[in-house]
């Protein structure tokens, strides 16, 4: 079964899919607006490269100068010649598809953006996602993976995620966006060959993807972004009923402490406002955004998100972990109990 899923795929995206505009859903489109810097790139790639690009959201993240990243589900390499730019000369960038006819496309324009930009930073590998120890990848080597709608066609979702953590070095994170259901998809849907090529019958409930995530070591997923997809074809519709697709950034960060919940250590952080394109602020995900010049509280593992990995360096910190003042305000859990004061005389019972 799992053989057959992933011919139908790569026949899908390799055969059937010509351009962008043979999708039935937009599941694998975006209308995000791009930040100016990343659109004077797009502007530069192959007209090809661009044609023949799936991938849903932005997975495209900053402070990107020097790192080696790896693209899982590369296709047509756009994501890929876009990373290229941002690492720069001293940077590395892999992509790795499964499909032959992308392979080829991305293969074929190498020496058009190495042209373009003036440096040749990019090589291409053929393997499987679920097979991530497999490629010519030495582990705990990269600095940050990206993927754009493509582990959703994953059959071992879990193999994926697990594949890549083996490979991030620790303070490395994963930054993809995907497709996730607000309930799991039955087996009949997940069996028809087109919503699993358009990515919505392999998606994940999205309580099931945090599971897998913490599983993996991976234990504090924050969401970047999020939309409802919409489904343009009415025989796609009628099939899907009543469950709701919607397209998700995530980043995942290889950081072995962080805690289940966001704890209280009394840490603050402050902005620097260095990070190219972001001046005047910089946001880690959809509820940290951090206002240049501006002293921010944070949880513990808010806190290691900045202090451990590639962002430091544009951060002042004040605070250690010595001292634990319970769960973070407004950030982690509650208290399981009742938490408020009683003015009767009379004592609760024990148990």
């Amino acid at each position: 079964m799992k053989n057959n899923i992933h011919d139908q795929v790569s026949s899908y995206y390799g055969e059937t899919l010509q351009t962008s505009d043979d999708l039935k859903t937009n599941a694998c489109c975006t209308d995000i607006e791009y930040p100016r810097h990343i659109k004077d790139i797009l502007s530069q790639l192959h007209d090809e490269t661009m044609s023949k690009y799936y991938g849903c959201g932005l997975t495209i993240p900053t402070n990107l100068e020097g790192l080696r990243v790896l693209d899982l589900g590369s296709g047509s390499g756009r994501d890929c010649y876009v990373a290229s730019k941002l690492v720069g000369k001293d940077g590395h960038v892999i992509g790795v598809d499964m499909t032959n006819e992308q392979l080829k496309v991305a293969d074929a324009h190498k020496d058009f953006h190495a042209q373009k930009f003036g440096f040749a930073n990019v090589e291409f590998q053929k393997g499987n996602i679920e097979e991530l120890g497999k490629l010519d990848i030495e582990k705990e080597s990269l600095d940050l993976i990206i993927s754009n709608c493509v582990i959703n066609l994953a059959t071992d979702k879990k193999a994926v995620l697990q594949g890549a953590y083996d490979l991030l070095k620790e303070g490395g994170e994963i930054y993809f966006s995907d497709v996730y259901s607000d309930r799991r998809v039955p087996q009949d849907l997940v069996d028809d060959p087109v919503l699993y090529g358009e990515c919505l019958s392999g998606a994940l409930y999205w309580n099931d993807f945090l599971t897998i995530s913490k599983d993996v070591g991976f234990l504090d997923p924050r969401t970047v972004s999020s939309n409802r997809i919409t489904i343009e074809d009415e025989e796609l519709m009628e099939k899907v009923g009543n469950i709701n697709f919607y397209s998700v950034t995530y980043r995942l960060m290889k950081l072995p402490k962080l805690e289940s919940d966001c704890e209280d250590y009394g840490q603050a952080v402050r902005y620097k406002g260095t990070i190219d394109h972001n001046k005047d602020a910089f946001e880690l995900d959809d509820h940290h955004l951090f206002e240049a010049g501006r002293i921010k509280t944070v949880c513990g593992n808010t806190y290691m998100m900045l202090h451990d990995t590639r962002f430091k360096e544009h951060f002042d910190f004040w605070g250690d972990f010595s001292t634990h003042y319970g769960i973070f305000e407004g950030c982690g859990g509650s208290a399981p109990f009742n938490t408020e004061n009683t003015n009767s005389d009379e004592a609760a019972p024990c148990c």
